[in-house]
């Protein structure tokens, strides 16, 4: 169970603004169904003060998502665009005095929907960034969106990425490609760590892929209601077990290969093999 605040569970359970505004002055639509998370967001503008007077939404998604629409309608009301244009992500989740921080990205969603609904409110073309690479395309998250996320959130690691967008909380393959823009964005000098780690002792390598399956890995499988189980470790052979409903995935295969057997190659050796063991 989530720990949500009090304002977060009053504004899942007593949405406020839910609906359609009819002739609506701009919409704003983002996600996607088969994401998990979509958001549309109407506004409707004061001819004569030019403020929001009034803003709704429809919504699909888990609590967050329902809280963080039902905050943005109720903070961006009474605002003029130009107000409204600076809320953040972070705004959206103060206002309901913080949400866990694996749902930050329903926070993301709404700043997003906010930003398209002005875009058409105003006549504008919301630019997609068609030659952006799709960077995790389980949830169809592309290089730009992660790099933009990264940058307004000061974000440091994988698993806060995985948080702000889902990018890396499906399969796990592109977990070494947010890693690759991490350390690029930030200047990270892996070479130095990786050096460190060679001189490790046996027990201080299996400490250390214990330690990194349990506070790296575990947690992005736990997101969706999986786990996973260190069994053994032979020589470079990790063998692990996927448990809850990683197991028996369909993705089970991919998981193992991009997410788990990368994290450890990279935060403890390349020599790394991971070896699922039988049921």
């Amino acid at each position: 169970m989530w720990d949500y605040t009090k304002s977060v569970m009053d504004h899942f359970t007593n949405p406020r603004n839910v609906g359609k505004i009819e002739n609506a002055d701009g919409i704003g639509e983002v996600g996607s169904l088969a994401c998990g998370d979509a958001l549309k967001l109407y506004l409707k503008i004061n001819p004569e003060t030019g403020k929001i007077e009034d803003a709704k939404f429809q919504t699909f998604g888990c609590a967050s998502a329902i809280a963080s629409a039902s905050a943005l309608t109720e903070i961006i009301k009474g605002m003029s665009l130009e107000d409204a244009a600076k809320i953040t992500n972070d705004d959206i989740a103060k206002f309901l005095g913080g949400l866990p921080e694996q749902k930050m990205h329903c926070s993301v969603m709404g700043k997003e929907a906010l930003e398209a609904a002005i875009a058409n409110l105003k006549g504008e073309k919301i630019v997609e960034h068609e030659e952006a690479p799709v960077i995790c395309k389980c949830f169809w998250v592309d290089e730009e969106k992660i790099r933009h996320v990264i940058k307004e959130n000061d974000l440091k690691t994988v698993e806060d990425v995985t948080h702000y967008t889902k990018a890396g909380g499906g399969c796990g393959g592109c977990i070494p490609d947010i890693q690759r823009i991490l350390d690029e964005m930030h200047g990270s000098a892996q070479k130095p760590q990786q050096e460190q780690k060679s001189g490790m002792t046996n027990l201080q390598r299996i400490k250390l892929i214990s330690e990194t399956i349990e506070n790296k890995i575990a947690p992005m499988l736990r997101m969706d209601g999986g786990d996973i189980e260190l069994v053994d470790i032979e020589g470079k052979n990790v063998i692990v077990k996927l448990r809850g409903a990683c197991a028996g995935c369909p993705g089970a295969r991919a998981t193992l290969q991009n997410l788990v057997q990368e994290t450890l190659r990279k935060e403890v050796s390349p020599e790394i093999n991971i070896i699922e063991a039988s049921q």
